[in-house]
């Protein structure tokens, strides 16, 4: 039986106090495949409170107890893998081969991260006759976005178990399935009551009650800059810790001595990944202003290689947008594009070819663009690319950091110590050399407008504790 109208709260499937649905698109048939159950603040309360009563024991378990389990939720998360893959797919129009190699992978990959750094994690130290502890911060609101589902969930919920606390999780009613796979994972591991909880539902009538809740010690979030400034003014009043991981406009360095081929080529797949929907997209390419035509013509050749189409179809390496409002808004950018002057190198407005349904966006890039523009400044979120050129180094630093954001940064070069100069100038959370494998024991978050606090790995686990220091403790 399934579980989509159901909230998972004290260890038990339970239908919403005021019962209530929302229709859940696929966005590549722009029709509804299921409905979940949409929560309120009587949900929240009861989840909440479960989570507050479990907190009590699970915070004295031993490291030994919650390793055992992470591993346990590791093993059911493996079995279920493509039950995660087929979720991702159905409601965010991934293609099957993405949602299975990134999306159901980076769950993988999390809870692998977090259980290794978990393992020889130390939750004290002394200094000289002061013993400084970490201690579970207590009952954490965790609320998740659409673009990266089971990241995000992982890379929260792991850590946050990691180091004693107990969670309820809102993710986005817009791609709430894997959430609810996810929730039947923990079942499954054997998680205790109260431990872990999940109430579906928006984020003005669940997530904001989470966040100013009472009970509640820490939110932590992901999703736009906007959202996460209400969140914090909702958690303002009950003083509690906030760690958000929000929007980027992330610039792409290209020096001159790069691998104009491969770095441009390479530049474009980062960009359109997930079909441009990462918060830490290379959606800035800045080149040299003498190679700005060269650039251009690789980057349309790379983006005329993507093929949009079916998610199903193993043929298909872009699927859509996920949604109506995401689509509107892609197009409304696109069209302020040309309307302030950039040029249309390739994709443009409305749907690729052939395609007269579904939140289909063409692959898109821009030259010509400047620092001044709109598609250069605003988060997209789209497959579109934005081509900067830069006078020299200087330049494209200066260019680089001209932004609200700094979640990310990307430099290319054949010469790695003046890659790493460049990225030791970088004001954001993670630079990216030459395009390596992602790393899930690195940390990951923001600098400025994109956030605080860190994610992956310890970095993860240390966001969910407070430290005390016990003076006086002596030498023994």
């Amino acid at each position: 039986m399934s579980n989509h109208e159901k909230f998972y709260i004290n260890g038990e499937w339970v239908s919403p106090v005021k019962p209530q649905t929302l229709d859940v698109i696929n966005p590549a048939t722009e029709e509804p495949f299921t409905r979940t159950s949409v929560g309120s603040a009587a949900d929240v309360d009861k989840a909440v409170a479960a989570a507050k009563a479990a907190f009590e024991t699970f915070s004295r378990t031993s490291h030994a107890e919650r390793l055992a389990l992470l591993k346990r939720v590791l093993e059911v998360y493996l079995d279920r893998f493509e039950d995660i893959a087929q979720a991702v797919s159905a409601e965010m129009g991934a293609p099957l081969s993405f949602a299975r190699d990134a999306q159901a992978w980076a769950g993988r990959g999390h809870l692998e991260s977090t259980i290794k750094a978990f393992e020889t994690y130390s939750f004290s130290e002394k200094r000289g006759t002061t013993m400084i502890v970490k201690e579970p911060i207590g009952v954490c609101a965790l609320i998740t976005p659409w673009n990266w589902p089971l990241n995000q969930i992982v890379c929260k919920v792991a850590p946050a178990i990691a180091a004693g606390c107990t969670v309820v999780l809102k993710p986005s009613e817009i791609a709430p399935v894997s959430g609810i796979v996810f929730a039947e994972v923990m079942d499954a591991a054997g998680v205790p009551k109260g431990v872990f909880n999940l109430v579906n539902g928006t984020g003005p009538d669940v997530g904001q009650v989470m966040a100013s809740h009472p009970d509640v010690d820490m939110v932590s979030f992901t999703g736009s800059t906007r959202a996460g400034v209400i969140v914090a003014k909702a958690a303002a009043d009950t003083v509690k810790r906030v760690a958000q991981e929000l929007g980027g406009k992330s610039a792409n360095i290209i020096l001159p001595d790069a691998d104009f081929e491969t770095a441009v080529t390479k530049g474009v797949r980062g960009c359109f990944s997930n079909t441009g929907q990462s918060c830490d997209a290379p959606t800035r390419m800045l080149v040299p202003k003498d190679r700005h035509d060269e650039a251009l013509a690789i980057a349309k050749t790379a983006a005329e290689a993507f093929r949009t189409g079916d998610p199903n179809s193993e043929e298909t390496n872009l699927g859509p947008v996920v949604s109506q409002l995401q689509f509107d808004k892609i197009q409304r950018l696109i069209e302020t594009g040309i309307s302030e002057g950039a040029t249309l190198v390739t994709g443009g407005p409305g749907r690729p070819d052939g395609l007269n349904r579904g939140y289909y966006v063409r692959p898109t890039v821009f030259g010509n663009v400047t620092p001044d523009m709109t598609i250069a400044r605003e988060e997209i979120f789209g497959p579109v690319l934005s081509v900067i050129s830069y006078e020299d180094e200087e330049d494209a630093i200066r260019i680089a950091n001209d932004t609200v954001y700094g979640l990310a940064a990307y430099v290319q070069s054949q010469d790695i110590e003046r890659a790493r100069r460049v990225a030791a100038r970088m004001r954001a959370g993670s630079v990216y050399l030459n395009y390596p494998a992602w790393d899930t024991m690195a940390s990951f978050g923001g600098y400025k407008q994109s956030g605080n606090g860190r994610e992956y790995a310890d970095f993860g686990i240390h966001d969910f504790l407070e430290i005390k220091s016990i003076v006086g403790y002596g030498d023994e």
